[in-house]
């Protein structure tokens, strides 16, 4: 009789075998230093030194995503000599709206953003990526808390549309939605708490599409915020589609209108 195998069991801070960390201080400093874009950083709880002061000066304003855990969790991930300090390094530059729209309009094209409010799973945000880039979509937008981190699986199942798509990370997606909002760009949201069917909808001008939490939905506060809500006729018995083929619907949708009014 063989033996049995033991596999342990991974935690919500343990990493696939593909996703790409670094650990140490001075390792995650030099990374900062450089420019490396990095999805979250793990630091140990109660860590107080000179090299902790220093990584701390290193991140300054940075828009990082900082957990303080204790220390099992950190050996959770890697066995070797971390020092209290991991990060998590993102396989794709982000960047940032602000830095995007004026751009648009300068260029003469018709925004088209599309917002993803708090989807945790990496695969769906992936298969949306494909989806934008196919169908003409200038950016995703992702909060830097509550949402997937961009990783290898994440890239893979985009087919490579990450490495071409701009992706924005924001910090407050609350005062992204009002920047895209006084910047003459329509927020709709999709949601099966609406009246208005997808197809009764105009999708002309500038546009930004919210799409929520795989669970929940999107947030009461952000669905306030979209000038109209829309949503995707279904006949069937099951209650609601993935929300990356409800995406890709949508953006299919809003293509057609566009390319009948030669908005393009």
């Amino acid at each position: 009789m063989k033996p049995k195998t033991f596999f342990p069991k991974r935690t919500e801070f343990a990493p696939r075998m593909e996703d790409d960390f670094i650990f140490g201080t001075r390792a995650v400093i030099e990374a900062l230093q450089a420019g490396r874009t990095i999805n979250k950083l793990l630091v140990q709880q109660g860590i107080d030194n000179d090299l902790h002061r220093e990584l701390k000066h290193a991140i300054g304003d940075k828009n990082l995503v900082i957990q303080m855990v204790p220390q099992q969790k950190l050996y959770q991930i890697t066995r070797k000599n971390h020092q209290g300090v991991i990060a998590f390094v993102s396989p794709v530059e982000y960047t940032r709206v602000e830095d995007i729209l004026p751009t648009l309009y300068e260029e003469g094209k018709n925004p088209f953003i599309f917002i993803l409010d708090r989807l945790t799973d990496v695969r769906n945000i992936g298969s949306i990526a494909r989806s934008a880039e196919i169908h003409g979509v200038h950016a995703l937008v992702l909060p830097s808390r509550g949402s997937g981190m961009i990783n290898a699986d994440a890239v893979k199942t985009s087919a490579g549309a990450l490495n071409k798509l701009p992706v924005c990370r924001e910090m407050n997606l609350k005062h992204t939605i009002q920047y895209l909002k006084d910047s003459g760009v329509t927020v709709v949201g999709c949601t099966e708490k609406t009246e208005t069917l997808l197809s009764d909808a105009a999708f002309s001008g500038p546009l930004a599409i919210i799409m929520g939490n795989e669970e929940e939905g999107i947030s009461p506060e952000y669905l306030k915020m979209c000038d109209y809500a829309v949503k995707i006729p279904m006949y069937g018995t099951i209650e609601s589609l993935n929300v990356a083929v409800s995406a890709a619907i949508v953006m299919y949708e809003v293509c057609k209108q566009r390319t009948m009014k030669n908005e393009i």
